[in-house]
Parts: structure tokens; C-alpha cells; sequence
């Protein structure tokens, strides 16, 4: 079978890959192209795409008898792919959930700590040249430790997210998700009628939930005038979940004291008021960046795809 693989992965992926199937890797880490999907969709019978890989409705119109049968994600988050479609056209779409979680959530309490300290601001002001020393009033952030933790979306990486904040910093969970579940985890967490009661109580809101068209711009500018305004936004789930030209209205103003972005609206693109600001931390998406995460994750999107070959149930279907 013909699998083609959308960017560079490691060896530790791509070796078995060789082995199992007639594969095609893509040299660039760039986006496929419509044309590039397109011929993909026709001639290949797998494909492993993954984040900005935009499998809309009208590239599986333009190939109304695809001979591929899989799309294995690689990455947990699929809002680039049109599921709907997909299952329209007979290709199934799989992801690849639990390698991830760990992963993320040490960035999201990373941007919990560089917020909240100023930590990205503090090191701007030594790379310049322009730290005189040390006094008792310098960049005073915000403690972390025994505040509120808010989580909008509490599946696996919300959970792990509120843990590592309980159990290592003794900060009170409360939460928001569309989907009620037992935490047995974490049964000091407790859940709010609505978002706007999370983001009024908490002093560090974290965003977790899928991106869907329900949750795109869920953190609309009322929702981010429910907050404190000593309080800080972390997102480490997809960018448009956040209204982003609100979010930096209130950055701007001072409404909340400060952001940790992961992700953004139109990623790559980062707008220049928001880099402009001292009250934000920019990361390159950086949720999964660790080797061995990577390797699972496509070792798992590979499980996906040895799946369909053999004829086996797909462990990962979504």
C-alpha cells in the first residue's frame, strides 16, 4: 500500500514506515498545497497529514472517488480536517490522543509560570543590555502558588493541566467543559455553571478545549471582561478558540494583567500588536516539541495506518 507522509518526521517514524509500506515522504515542512491534496487523495491509500494540512469539503469535492481510505493525523487536534467530508467521500480520519497529553501540559504550566512572573518580559530587559540590578520593587508579577486555576475544557489535557497546578502548587481547580465527566483525580476540582463563572473566578485561566465551530472565538471580549483584572490567559489548545484582535484590546488596556499564547488565530502569522506587547508570551507552538513525543505521535498515527492494512479495527478512529 501507498502511504505519503506530509513533513519530515523522525528516522525512529519513518524507518518502520519504509518497511511497511511504498512510502513517500515530503520534503518540506510547509502546508500541503490544494494540488498537493488533491493528488494525494487520488493516488495514495494513506495519508499521515497533520496540522495546517487543510483537508476542506472542496478538496474532497474535487476528487469524488478518492483511493485513499485513511487520513492518520498526526497530532490529537483535527479542525483541519473536514471529518464530515471525509467520511463522505470514504475516507476515515484517526488522531492520535494520550501521546500528547504530558507534553502539552508542561507548556501550558510553563506559560502559567512566565505570565505570571513576567519571566519572557525579564529576559527581553537582559538580552538588552538594560538590567541595573537587583531591588525589592523590580518587576513584581503575580505567585502562583495557592491561587485559582480556571480550565475551559477538561479532557485529558485539561486533567493534566489541573493536576500538575493542584498537586504542585496548591492552586484550587475550578473548570468549565461541554462534556461532564467524572474526575476521580481530582475531586477538590469543581465545576462552574458557564465559562464567564470560570474566568470571573480564576487568577490564570488555561485554555484546553478542541477547536470546533462551537469554540471558535469562545473567549470573546465579554468573556475576557469576566476576568480579574490582575489575571492571566494561557492558551494551549488551537488559536481561534480566542478572539485574538479582543485579546489584545485588553492587553492593551491593561483589562487583564498578562497572556501565554502557544497558538494563534492565523498561525503562522502573529499580529504585530501582540508581539509588540511586554504583557504576553509568544511560543512557536511548541506543545508537542520533544523527540520522544513526536516519535509516539507518529508511531501511534503509524498504528493507525498498519491498522487499516491488516484489515484490523483502527485504534484511533474520531
Amino acid at each position: 500500500m501507498k502511504l505519503l507522509i506530509s513533513r519530515p518526521l523522525p528516522d525512529a517514524v519513518l524507518a518502520p514506515a519504509r518497511k511497511a509500506f511504498e512510502l513517500t515522504v515530503r520534503d518540506s515542512t510547509a502546508p500541503m498545497t490544494r494540488t498537493e491534496m488533491t493528488e494525494a487523495l487520488s493516488t495514495q491509500d494513506i495519508i499521515l497529514p497533520t496540522l495546517g494540512d487543510a483537508f476542506s469539503a472542496d478538496i474532497f469535492a474535487a476528487v469524488p472517488a478518492p483511493r485513499a481510505r485513511l487520513l492518520a493525523n498526526f497530532g490529537v487536534g483535527y479542525n483541519h480536517i473536514d471529518v464530515a467530508a471525509a467520511r463522505a467521500a470514504g475516507v476515515t480520519v484517526t488522531n492520535t490522543p494520550g501521546a500528547v497529553t504530558d507534553a502539552t501540559a508542561d507548556i501550558a504550566l510553563t506559560l502559567m509560570l512566565m505570565s505570571a512572573r513576567r519571566a519572557g518580559e525579564g529576559e527581553r530587559l537582559v538580552r538588552a543590555g538594560q538590567w541595573k540590578g537587583w531591588h525589592p520593587t523590580q518587576m513584581l508579577g503575580l505567585h502562583m502558588s495557592g491561587k485559582v486555576l480556571g480550565v475551559v475544557g477538561m479532557g485529558r489535557i485539561g486533567q493534566a493541566i489541573a493536576k500538575r497546578a493542584h498537586f504542585g502548587f496548591s492552586m484550587e481547580v475550578v473548570y468549565h467543559t461541554r462534556t461532564p465527566r467524572a474526575l476521580p483525580g481530582l475531586p477538590q476540582a469543581r465545576a462552574l455553571p458557564g465559562l464567564h463563572e470560570v474566568m470571573e473566578a480564576a487568577d490564570i485561566v488555561v485554555i484546553a478545549a478542541p477547536a470546533s465551530p462551537a469554540t471558535r472565538h469562545m473567549i470573546d471580549a465579554a468573556a475576557l471582561a469576566a476576568m480579574r483584572p490582575h489575571a492571566h490567559l494561557v492558551n494551549i489548545a488551537r488559536g481561534d478558540i480566542i478572539d485574538e484582535a479582543a485579546l489584545i484590546k485588553a492587553l492593551e488596556a491593561g483589562r487583564i494583567a498578562g497572556a501565554g499564547l502557544d497558538v494563534y488565530e492565523h498561525e503562522p502569522e502573529v499580529p504585530a500588536a501582540l508581539r509588540a506587547l511586554d504583557n504576553v508570551v509568544l511560543l512557536p507552538h511548541l506543545g508537542t516539541a520533544a523527540l520522544e513525543v513526536r516519535v509516539e505521535m507518529g508511531l501511534m498515527a503509524l498504528d493507525n495506518a498498519l491498522a487499516l492494512r491488516d484489515g484490523r479495527p483502527l485504534p484511533n478512529p474520531v
